[in-house]
């Protein structure tokens, strides 16, 4: 008897055991076709979001590193007249500060308000450049919730075709694609959008004191060209 109820015991212990460790990968399994699309969705989309963010992250760090004694070296060049030397030394640094200030000594000679002209276009150029494909997280950031609702709507259409079709008999396993469809995508969706919201703010965190610091050596560059000779 006492072997018996032993064994009953261990079962028991066991289909509880398999109850909490449902995986995520049996989840998506059973939430039917609709819910692996979307999901499947879901997924590139954060594939995508990721690449962007780590691929514009790399880059807008690389944007940021000036050398300290750069704007140093270009004012002693432009006050000793040495253009061609400062020209050089813009184009050895790859970064849009450098290019800004190249520009604006390409055109040194011709009005002041013809380089600062040249250079806030230049400025346009290199936002621009560094804000490429930023937009895309923003996109992905409000459409990922979105699509998981759809898989919400579309489980709860499941649930309900089930319980018509049922005949007045209700079985929760008859509901179960529709649910999990439903609450999967619904995670799945908030989870991508969450992460796309919060790289694409960092990304513009960035991006700004990019342009800040762009700004400040344009404005120290210009009034370098209004110093009295």
């Amino acid at each position: 008897m006492l072997s018996f109820i032993q064994e009953n015991t261990d079962l028991l212990e066991e289909v509880v055991s398999e109850e909490k460790t449902l995986s995520i990968y049996n989840l998506i399994m059973d939430g039917g076709l609709g819910g692996q699309i979307i999901i499947s969705i879901l997924f590139v989309l954060l594939a995508v979001g990721l690449y962007i963010y780590f691929e514009r992250f790399f880059a807008i760090k690389a944007a940021a590193n000036i050398d300290i004694n750069f704007m140093n070296q270009i004012k002693d060049f432009v006050s000793n007249g040495k253009l061609e030397s400062a020209d050089a030394l813009c184009k050895s640094k790859n970064t849009p500060t450098a290019r800004l200030i190249g520009k604006g000594i390409s055109r040194i000679g011709k009005p002041l308000d013809d380089i600062n002209t040249a250079i806030e276009t230049a400025g346009k150029l290199e936002v621009y450049q560094l804000e490429k494909n930023v937009s895309v997280l923003a996109t992905i950031a409000g459409a990922a919730p979105m699509i998981g609702f759809l898989g919400t709507v579309i489980g709860m259409i499941v649930a309900i075709h089930e319980i018509a079709n049922a005949g007045g008999q209700i079985d929760i396993k008859m509901l179960s694609d529709g649910l999990y469809t439903a609450m999967t995508t619904t995670v799945a969706g908030l989870i991508v959008g969450i992460i796309a919201y919060i790289t694409y703010n960092h990304l513009v965190v960035r991006t700004d004191k990019v342009v800040y610091q762009m700004e400040a050596k344009s404005v120290e560059f210009l009034d370098l060209l209004n110093e009295p000779v």
